[in-house]
């Protein structure tokens, strides 16, 4: 890499750092070029990325950052996951650390909390933005259809005693 082009590389991954929701940080070591492969394309297929650079560029990088705190981490052969949701880098990382040996997740930054190897696989085990949003959705229509029935109900029974009341003065 030339100068320029490790500059222009700095500034694009410290946009990176404050602009994502989490940042996971993993050794690689042994990983083959196929399992890495197939390791981006599930990582994108979720909203993320993952990006392997040069440690020290990566703590230059860091500088200036919320996630400064995870310079310590870079030792050895790293690579970056990041995404804007803070649950998706994470899950993504850590699905396939477990079929995958060669993976191993060294910590993270969530924002301006730094995260160990425990705390990403922790955080792993939550549900994403998108499914929270599910549950609240359901958990808020649910009162609402059950007040709907329970306001109807009186209706229909009131008019079901019309109906018996016209039905019984036609008989008469």
């Amino acid at each position: 890499m030339e100068r320029a082009e490790k500059r222009e590389f700095v500034t694009e991954l410290n946009e990176v750092f404050k602009a994502s929701g989490s940042v996971v940080v993993a050794h690689y070591a042994g990983a083959t070029v196929a399992q890495m492969n197939d390791f981006r394309s599930k990582m994108r297929a979720a909203g993320g990325t993952v990006k392997v650079a040069k440690n020290r560029l990566a703590k230059i990088a860091l500088q200036g950052t919320d996630a400064e705190g995870i310079s310590n981490l870079f030792t050895g052969q790293t690579l970056i996951a990041y995404s804007t949701d803070p649950i998706t880098a994470p899950k993504v990382v850590v699905d396939f650390a477990k079929g995958n040996d060669k993976i191993v997740v060294l910590g993270g930054a969530m924002g301006t909390t730094t995260l160990n190897a425990e705390a990403v696989k922790s955080l792993a085990t939550l549900p994403s933005l998108d499914e929270l949003r599910a549950k609240l959705l359901g958990m808020i229509q649910t009162p609402a259809t059950r007040i709907a029935g329970v306001v109807a109900a009186p209706a229909s029974q009131l008019a079901r005693v019309f109906s018996a009341y016209a039905k019984k003065d036609e008989a008469a």
